[in-house]
C-alpha cells in the first residue's frame, strides 16, 4: 500500500511539474521570441543622424519586439572592441555607422557570420551578414532647397557639413539644385568642419558665411540654427525638425524616417532571412522613408507661388516623374 502512495504521489508531481512546464510555455516562447538588437554610436544619442537610429529601435522596444541595448560616444579605436563584445554577448542584430571604421566593422561581421549586420556605409554589401544603409533623403533636401531659393533675398546661401563624404555631398548637391529651380541667382559659399558634432565650430563657420552676405543657412550639422537665431536669418533643417526650438528660424527640414529600413532588418532576422542588402533605397520618399517637414511656423511666410512649386515636385517625385539626381563628390562653393 505504501509503495502504491508513493507512486501515485509520483505521478501527482510529475504531472503538476507538467502543467508548470505548459503554463510557462507561452511566456517562454514570448520571451525567446524577443530579438536581441545592439546599437555602437560615435556620437551622442542626440546627434541628428543617430537620433534617427536611436528612435527606430526605441520603437521596436516600446512595442515589445526586441531587447535593446546601444553605447554612444564609441571612440573609432574602440570601435572594433565593443562590436565584438555585443556579438559574442549573442545580439543576432547589430546596428551601428561604419564610415570611419569600415575595415574593422566588415572584419567582425566576417568573424561572427551568425549574427546580422546593418552598418551605414559607403561600401556595398558583404555576405554573407553585413547589409549597408544610408540616409538616402536627397529629394526632401531638393524640396527644402527649393523654399531656401524662394526665401533668400541676397542670393546667397551658406551651407555647413561635417565631411564631405556621399552621404552628405548628395543632400548639398540635391538642395543646391533645389535652390538653383527657384532662384538661378543663388550662389552658395560651403564649409565642412571635420567633425560630425562640434556645434560651436558650426556655429562659428556660420557667423563667417552670415558675414560675407548669406541670410538662409543649410544646418547640415547642430550649431548652424543657433548662429543664423542670434543673427537674425533663416535655416534649413537636415535629417530632423528642429523647427519647434527655432520657431522663427528654420524655414524647413528634409526629415528622415529610419523606421522602413530597421522594421525591415528586424522581420528578416526574426525569420531567418537577413542577407546583405543595400538599404539606401528605404530611406525615400516612396518608402516613407523620408519627407519635407511641415511648414509649419512659415506656412504663411514662404511665397504661395514656390509652395504650389514645392508641392507640384513631390507630387512628380511621388509618381516616379521626377528623380533627383544623386551626385556623391564634394560641392564647391559658387560664391565670388
Amino acid at each position: 500500500m505504501s509503495s502504491r502512495r508513493v507512486f501515485t504521489g509520483h505521478l501527482l508531481s510529475t504531472s503538476l511539474a507538467l502543467s508548470a512546464l505548459v503554463g510557462l510555455a507561452p511566456s517562454a516562447a514570448f520571451a525567446q521570441a524577443k530579438l536581441k538588437v545592439a546599437a555602437i554610436y560615435t556620437v551622442p544619442f542626440e546627434q541628428q543622424w543617430v537620433s534617427r537610429i536611436h528612435k527606430a529601435l526605441k520603437a521596436a522596444e516600446a512595442r515589445g519586439e526586441i531587447e535593446y541595448k546601444a553605447s554612444e560616444n564609441v571612440s573609432n579605436a574602440d570601435y572594433e572592441r565593443v562590436m565584438r563584445e555585443y556579438a559574442t554577448g549573442g545580439n543576432q542584430l547589430i546596428v551601428g555607422e561604419a564610415f570611419a571604421v569600415e575595415a574593422a566593422a566588415r572584419k567582425v561581421a566576417k568573424d561572427f557570420p551568425k549574427t546580422s549586420f546593418l552598418l551605414g556605409s559607403s561600401g556595398k554589401p558583404q555576405a554573407p551578414n553585413f547589409s549597408v544603409f544610408d540616409n538616402y533623403i536627397q529629394e526632401p533636401a531638393y524640396l527644402s532647397g527649393m523654399i531656401a531659393g524662394g526665401m533668400t533675398k541676397s542670393n546667397k546661401i551658406g551651407m555647413v557639413g561635417g565631411f564631405p563624404i556621399p552621404e552628405v555631398n548628395r543632400l548639398m548637391h540635391a538642395f543646391m539644385a533645389g535652390a538653383k529651380e527657384t532662384n538661378p541667382k543663388v550662389e552658395f559659399t560651403i564649409t565642412f568642419i571635420n567633425s560630425w558634432f562640434d556645434p560651436p565650430k558650426a556655429k562659428e563657420a556660420t557667423f563667417a558665411m552670415i558675414d560675407k552676405g548669406a541670410d538662409v543657412l543649410y544646418a547640415e550639422r547642430f550649431g548652424v540654427s543657433d548662429a543664423a537665431k542670434e543673427k537674425g536669418k533663416l535655416a534649413i533643417g537636415n535629417v530632423i525638425n528642429t523647427q519647434d526650438k527655432y520657431p522663427d528660424t528654420v524655414v524647413a527640414s528634409a526629415i528622415w524616417h529610419m523606421e522602413p529600413s530597421i522594421d525591415r532588418a528586424l522581420k528578416l532576422v526574426k525569420e531567418g532571412k537577413f542577407t546583405p542588402e543595400d538599404y539606401g533605397p528605404y530611406s525615400m520618399m516612396k518608402h516613407k522613408g523620408s519627407e519635407l517637414a511641415p511648414l509649419g511656423t512659415f506656412e504663411k511666410k514662404i511665397p504661395a507661388d514656390i509652395v504650389a512649386k514645392v508641392k507640384a515636385k513631390e507630387a512628380d517625385i511621388l509618381a516616379g516623374k521626377f528623380t533627383v539626381k544623386v551626385d556623391d563628390s564634394q560641392p564647391k562653393s559658387t560664391a565670388k
